[in-house]
């Protein structure tokens, strides 16, 4: 199995994270969490599907995952190969006319939020393209293609760096009165842009700092508390949302 990182040219910093060239020899079914950003994938070989309530949907081979409040299923064929462009927080308004929050929860054929040609063009490349670093070029290409001339947010990028110097456990009030917003246009201009709302993005957040701190050797009382988790019952029941598993079963397996 193969996952592999590759950062972005310059022009694409500000909107992409990062690419990954994720490839598997074998029929796989796995989890993915919450992340707090939009995901494309290409897939250059091979299939992939999303399991729901035992039911097995086939996705496009061209696809876009927006931001999700729980964990997704999703079963690979044997030899898939994907491209995968995770990114940033505000970056995905900077590419599409769709707000964000349009695709809060969804997994979307890429056709229908780009012009069908221009994905066809890149999956037809990509599929006669051998080498990794020509791959994220042709993806680069289209990203850059696609690219809007607008101004960015410096508002909610502000917000957004709030949510995470707190690990998410900001109260939004708070968040409104260190902005000088009131919350009703500032939750409409955070959810078109970042693709939920502050409220829930914030828990994505928090729900990624518990991830990181239970690999360490706290014990999940510690945790609990040092997230700002009203009690356990609180804590267990938004963990077992965000990785249908209790904390505990899930740090056995680490």
């Amino acid at each position: 199995m193969k996952f592999e990182k590759h950062f972005p040219t310059e022009r694409l910093k500000p909107y992409i994270k990062y690419f990954v060239v994720s490839e598997n020899e074998l029929e796989n079914e796995y989890k993915v969490f919450p992340s707090s950003g939009l995901v494309i994938g290409f897939q250059y070989k091979g299939k992939l599907a999303n399991i729901k309530d035992n039911t097995v949907t086939k996705l496009s081979s061209a696809g876009i995952t927006g931001i999700t409040d729980g964990y997704k299923v999703f079963k690979n064929s044997a030899e898939i190969g994907t491209i995968l462009v995770y990114f940033t927080e505000i970056g995905f308004t900077h590419f599409a006319s769709h707000p964000a929050n349009e695709l809060f929860n969804l997994s979307l054929s890429l056709d229908d939020i780009f012009d069908k040609n221009c994905i066809t063009e890149v999956e037809e490349r990509l599929a006669i393209t051998n080498t990794d670093k020509l791959r994220i070029k042709i993806v680069e290409q289209f990203l850059v293609s696609q690219l809007k001339d607008i101004q960015t947010d410096k508002l909610i990028i502000e917000a957004v760096k709030l949510i995470y110097q707190s690990n998410g456990t900001i109260r939004i009030k708070e968040l409104n009165e260190k902005l000088f917003i009131s919350q009703s246009p500032f939750e409409k201009r955070f959810r078109k842009v970042v693709g939920t709302t502050a409220k829930k993005f914030a828990s994505i957040v928090r729900f990624n700092a518990v991830l990181d701190n239970l690999s360490e050797t706290k014990t999940l009382t510690e945790i609990c508390y040092e997230n700002n988790f009203f009690d356990q019952a609180h804590f267990i029941k938004d963990f077992k949302q965000f990785t249908g598993d209790t904390p505990e079963n899930f740090k056995r397996f680490l």
